[in-house]
């Protein structure tokens, strides 16, 4: 008895016994009773599934169409970007007058639509004005305009003028070398900016077509076999799509349930309608025999794997662990030459090669505390020499100054003095906000040497609003890169000009504009500069701009940076969104 004692108090030989104990006793007593009770309750546990999974499909197709609807609504969320336009909201004057909805092109919009889903194949657009038809199809596919059934659209939508309709499961024949199965999705545009009335102002109409292999991603979780049926109907038991060809589907769809057959329905709340399934019973419950005795088979062949196991786990998992304990306790008393021995890729090994590496990272770790504290010691002495440097450059920069006073040299000794504010700026190593304020005298030094430069053709003008306040912090070098961008491309062209930067607040944002009334520039460089801000990627050029949007987004975060708007012979401004602060996160008084 006294011989397993030791033994017995291993946690491995406990919990060995325990795993087999544990293991036996429920294998044994819960397959008599699930055996005796498995007929029974298969078919329960097998309805209630297929019943779970015919609800998760209905739900995903209600998401679906709710989807689609939300798309068909971009025609009245659309966002107007630049300045803010009174017609802006009126969809008759964009839609006749401009040949877009809302600030895009009524052709860009559709292809907007076409690929905001990949199962979107085509998008249509009719005028109201003209019955003028705006088309897009995807891989460039050929419209056959004479058959597409538009005038039939058009009289079913007038029923129901506000509503989002569906047109059932159809063959597009009316795209070129076309049968593809789709549903046909229809809204009308209605001009809201005026008074309401009771018959709505319709502007045009959006089509656009979505195959029905949206579908399929949903019903894959349903594993139909060949003998199973699915149908999406309607309130009016029309057919959207089924799993069977549209030629071979029998109607009336919903008859009498039969013996062969097990019939799920769940609503599909958006359509009115529902789903039907029916699953063949014969091959859902086939195997209920067979799962029987192999049950049997099972609960012997689990209990001598389960012994066996128990036994070979217990010794596998001892041997490593009380390997590592040794070690550990070399460890503790000093000994960091120790290594244990690595004999498997699993949980164990990985632990003993842990421990080698823990100890190994150790005695690195003590060797290199006494040279880390030698490396601190001169980066602070590099820090005082980087420091003295550029005071040797200003006070330089001053003798320069006062020999151009003594000279009479004023304008000289002016434009020395604005250098060398400048240069004490920008090498100042302090942090990235500073005040408004200063940003603007360092703006101010700079354009002083531009207009002595430039003989007095460029002029500066700042307005402030009264909400505006200029010891707000602002990023550090974020102006001067802007305006110096807008007289290198907007004004020296020209030859003369005016830059002008407004701030005020936008809620709880600053917003900094930085006018020109140079020479502005085409639409396609507008819209190059505005893709290049967005493009995480390094820009082969226009730097300046990049780097301001970007250090604005990470001081800022998201919905803050620059926004570019320009005309061409009339000028371009620049927007600048920050956040507003209460007050600096650093000491901007601190010279350097």
């Amino acid at each position: 008895m006294k011989l397993w004692m030791p033994k017995w108090n291993s946690v491995f030989v406990k919990f060995s016994a325990a795993f087999i104990l544990v293991g036996l006793v429920p294998l044994f007593a819960l397959s008599y009773f699930s055996v005796q009770t498995f007929s029974g309750h298969v078919e329960r546990y097998t309805t209630d599934n297929l019943r779970q999974m015919v609800l998760y499909v209905s739900y995903n197709l209600n998401s679906a169409f709710n989807n689609y609807n939300e798309i068909s609504m971009l025609m009245y969320t659309g966002r107007y970007e630049g300045i803010l336009d009174s017609f802006a909201n009126n969809q008759t004057r964009n839609v006749n007058e401009l040949g877009q909805i809302n600030s895009m092109p009524i052709d860009m919009f559709l292809k907007m639509i076409m690929y905001s889903d990949p199962y979107i194949t085509n998008a249509y657009f009719i005028r109201s004005m003209d019955e003028k038809l705006y088309y897009q199809t995807k891989e460039n596919k050929v419209l056959l305009t004479d058959k597409l059934p538009s005038r039939e659209w058009l009289q079913a939508m007038k029923e129901r003028p506000t509503d989002l309709l569906i047109y059932p499961t159809h063959a597009d024949d009316y795209i070129f070398n076309s049968r593809e199965q789709v549903i046909t999705i229809g809204r009308n545009l209605i001009d809201i900016s005026g008074t309401l009335t009771k018959d709505p102002k319709i502007v045009g109409t959006l089509f656009f077509d979505v195959s029905v292999e949206m579908a399929d991603p949903f019903l894959q979780e349903l594993k139909l076999g060949e003998h199973d049926e699915l149908y999406v109907l309607d309130d009016s038991e029309r057919l959207y799509f089924s799993n069977k060809e549209l030629d071979s589907v029998v109607h009336p769809i919903v008859q009498e349930a039969d013996s062969g057959h097990l019939e799920l329905s769940e609503p599909i709340p958006f359509i009115k309608g529902k789903i039907l399934v029916k699953f063949a019973t014969d091959k859902l419950f086939e195997q209920l025999r067979t799962t029987r005795m192999a049950v049997y088979t099972a609960i012997v062949i689990s209990a001598v794997v389960l012994i066996v196991m128990g036994i070979w786990f217990s010794k596998r998992l001892a041997a490593p662990i009380r390997r590592l304990i040794v070690q550990m306790t070399k460890v503790e008393s000093g000994n960091l030459e120790t290594q244990v021995e690595v004999r498997s890729n699993d949980e164990m090994g990985r632990l003993a090669h842990g421990f080698n590496r823990m100890i190994d990272r150790l005695k690195v770790f003590i060797d290199e505390a006494y040279v880390a504290e030698i490396k601190q010691k001169q980066t602070e002495l590099n820090a005082l020499k980087s420091q003295i440097r550029p005071h040797y450059l200003y006070n330089t920069l001053e003798v320069i100054r006062m020999n151009a006073v003594h000279s009479d040299a004023d304008e000289v000794a002016d434009m020395i003095l604005s250098l060398s504010n400048q240069l004490k700026y920008v090498i100042d190593y302090g942090e990235d906000l500073v005040t408004i304020g200063q940003e603007l005298e360092h703006l101010k030094d700079y354009f002083y040497i531009i207009e002595v430069r430039f003989e007095n053709r460029f002029e500066l003008r700042v307005e402030i609003a009264d909400s505006v306040k200029l010891d707000w912090p602002i990023l550090k070098l974020s102006l001067q890169p802007i305006v110096e961008n807008a007289i290198q491309h907007g004004l020296r062209p020209k030859g003369k000009g005016t830059v002008k930067i407004s701030m005020e607040t936008w809620e709880d944002k600053l917003a900094v504009t930085v006018y020109d009334d140079g020479i502005g520039m085409e639409k396609e460089e507008l819209d190059r500069l505005n893709a290049m801000l967005q493009d995480p990627g390094a820009p082969s050029k226009n730097v300046g701009l990049k780097n301001v949007h970007e250090r604005i987004k990470t001081v800022c975060g998201d919905g803050f940076g620059l926004t570019i708007s320009s005309r061409k012979h009339v000028g371009t401004s620049v927007l600048l969104l920050f956040s507003v602060k209460e007050e600096l996160l650093h000491d901007t008084n601190r010279t350097g």
